[in-house]
């Protein structure tokens, strides 16, 4: 039976990641997880000076094609090697990581639900909506921490690119969702709604 397949959507700094933490922990082994952003374009023709000043926020800075190719095999029970994205140097590493078929893929990004291909493959979507506020903050520690950024490049990228493409593109992506979760994977109550829903997905699907 092909896979059932989970989006995860939500803004910068939501909260996604912690979701898919959690849904992953509590269905034990069964799950494989996507990252949108590992499938960003690959710029080696730009200098890092040049790649610093792409808009990354933009539908058009992910090859879509290769993630649906990659996800439908995934779907339908195919190992994949997936990309992976390097933040450093703001481009695509050499290195791909292997991924084995599960009966649950969680797929994760911020603009899965702003491309229709990409949902016409996702079962259950969940948009994880949490305060602007409380987003950037999580951006600013992560990208500086984690990242290697700068506080005035995490800034500049903010306003820039950041703020006006989530309202132009991921904010309204939320009506495309099945369920919106504030505060994503700390939401106890929409985290036991959600693995319920699964695990009656889960026994429809190894049943039939």
């Amino acid at each position: 039976m092909p896979a059932l397949v989970i989006g995860v959507a939500g803004g910068t700094a939501s909260g996604k990641t912690t979701l898919t933490r959690e849904i992953v922990k509590a269905l034990e082994g069964r799950t494989c997880v996507v990252y949108h952003d590992n499938y960003y374009k690959a710029h080696d023709d730009l200098p890092f000076e040049e790649r610093v000043k792409l808009n990354y926020d933009a539908p058009d800075a992910f090859d879509n094609d290769l993630l649906l190719e990659q996800l439908q095999r995934l779907v339908m029970g195919e190992a994949i090697e997936c990309p992976v994205y390097d933040y450093t140097v703001h481009n695509r590493s050499a290195e791909t990581v292997r991924i084995e078929p599960s009966p649950v893929v969680i797929l994760e990004g911020i603009l899965i639900f702003a491309e229709p291909r990409i949902l016409d493959l996702i079962d259950i979507k969940l948009f994880v909506d949490t305060d602007a506020d409380v987003r950037i903050l999580r951006r600013i520690k992560r990208d500086v921490l984690e990242r290697g950024r700068t506080l005035e490049s995490v800034e500049s990228q903010y306003l820039k690119t950041v703020k006006p493409m989530h309202e132009l593109h991921v904010e309204p992506s939320k009506r495309n969702a099945d369920l919106i979760v504030p505060n994503g994977g700390n939401n106890l109550v929409a985290l036991d709604m959600i693995l319920h829903r699964i695990r009656r997905e889960l026994d429809e699907y190894e049943d039939a």
